[in-house]
């Protein structure tokens, strides 16, 4: 039976768009710039599936002097990079765009903060104050107002350059499923003039150190896909779709048959793995959050090189236990240079790399013109109905 796993790499650009201009990303290069900023840099393992072979505009590779190339003979996989179709760059619409279905008009923002009108209102609905309410890095906004959140019990609000409503609180003051559940009030209230792709759970806690660290407890509240998806299609053809980490939270449960949450990135290699050993048809479909998360949004090259590294030592593992009909693709969702300025997810291409015994090594695909090429390729693959957006490359790579 035919099986397909994605893992999506969150964040691991592959150098800037043509359009990355408009977003203030000129410059921007992820995998370059975190290969730069970590010492003993390497990944063997993704390199010999093709990462080193993608075409940069600004270099002959991905990293400086094409340092990872390998001779196309040498490769166990295919590759390309793909360009985003839709508006934005935001985690939802490159998911949702690698599932087959574009974004035209980009998810509202709130640069300013949210409006008083609404804030006032989520305040009755919740029964509390509120503190903070600007964009913020999660991790300063716990260290500047976490002593009032502490002794007040206002939970803290804030946002980001992204379509994003976050609310952090230690536990030991509001318990996680209170918090729980001011999100999914938040998540009723933010539509109409209020739209927000997401709200986001940001749970932390204080260690015997009294530092505040944020726990792996963090839940997304996503609006739901606006049309039918890759996904609906693999579970209305009777398949598996199985989500790893926080795929089931970004299409918000729909086209999903199964699904597991993650404490970090080896988690969901080792949950991917799980998976593997159990479906038998399908989808598995997995992100890795830690490299956004942790390192993007902290502008940390070294933490993101090295993670980067942490999952290039697991991938064999992964690849021992595909079967003759499995294909694996790994990509992203958009960019987050550790280099550039802000906090913020930068507008890049995503790579694609691709193995299996189904399919030929060694062949370079170029630049895709949307994520969906990768959607509708799985598409073919299953047998499904096509997706509305892609051109499957399929043929271009199927022995």
């Amino acid at each position: 039976m035919k099986r397909v796993i994605i893992i999506v790499m969150d964040s691991l650009g592959v150098g800037e768009a043509p359009d990355a201009d408009k977003y203030g990303d000129t410059g921007s290069d992820t995998l370059l710039h975190v290969s730069e900023g970590t010492p003993c840099f390497n990944m063997p393992n993704l390199a010999k599936l093709g990462f080193g072979n993608i075409v940069s505009d600004r270099e002959p590779g991905i990293v400086a002097g094409g340092k990872y190339a390998l001779p196309l003979s040498d490769l166990t996989g295919s590759f390309c990079r793909m360009r985003e179709l839709s508006a934005g760059k935001d985690t939802i619409t490159g998911h949702w765009e690698i599932a087959g279905i574009e974004t035209p008009d980009p998810f509202k923002t709130y640069p300013d903060g949210f409006p008083e009108d609404f804030i006032k209102k989520f305040e009755e609905a919740i029964g509390r104050e509120c503190i903070g309410n600007y964009p913020a890095s999660g991790t300063v906004i716990i260290e500047d107002l976490g002593e009032e959140h502490e002794r007040t019990g206002k939970p803290i609000v804030y946002t980001s350059a992204d379509s994003v409503f976050q609310i952090a609180a230690n536990t030991d003051v509001i318990p996680l499923e209170d918090l729980y559940s001011i999100c999914e009030k938040a998540r009723a209230m933010l539509q109409g003039e209020w739209a927000c792709g997401r709200v986001i759970a940001r749970p932390y806690i204080k260690d015997k150190n009294g530092n505040r660290v944020r726990t792996p407890d963090r839940r997304d509240y996503a609006v739901s896909p606006h049309s039918e998806t890759l996904l609906d299609k693999i579970k209305d053809s009777g398949q598996t779709v199985y989500a790893v980490g926080k795929i089931h939270d970004i299409f918000n449960g729909r086209g999903i048959t199964e699904s597991v949450h993650t404490a970090g990135n080896m988690d969901g290699v080792d949950k991917t793995l799980e998976a593997m050993e159990t479906v038998t048809d399908g989808l598995i479909f997995t992100n890795l959050v830690d490299f956004d998360s942790l390192y993007g949004h902290r502008r940390d090259p070294e933490g993101y090189g090295r993670a980067i590294m942490d999952f290039d030592r697991r991938l064999p593992e992964i690849l021992s236990l595909m079967k003759d009909e499995d294909i694996l693709f790994i990509t992203a969702d958009h960019g987050n240079d550790p280099v550039h300025t802000g906090f913020d997810h930068t507008r890049e291409y995503v790579p694609a790399v691709m193995t299996g015994t189904p399919i030929k090594a060694g062949i370079d695909l170029g630049t895709r013109c949307c994520f969906g090429d990768l959607g509708q390729t799985v598409a073919e693959y299953l047998g499904t109905e096509p997706t509305a957006i892609g051109k499957s490359f399929l043929k271009e790579i199927a022995r």
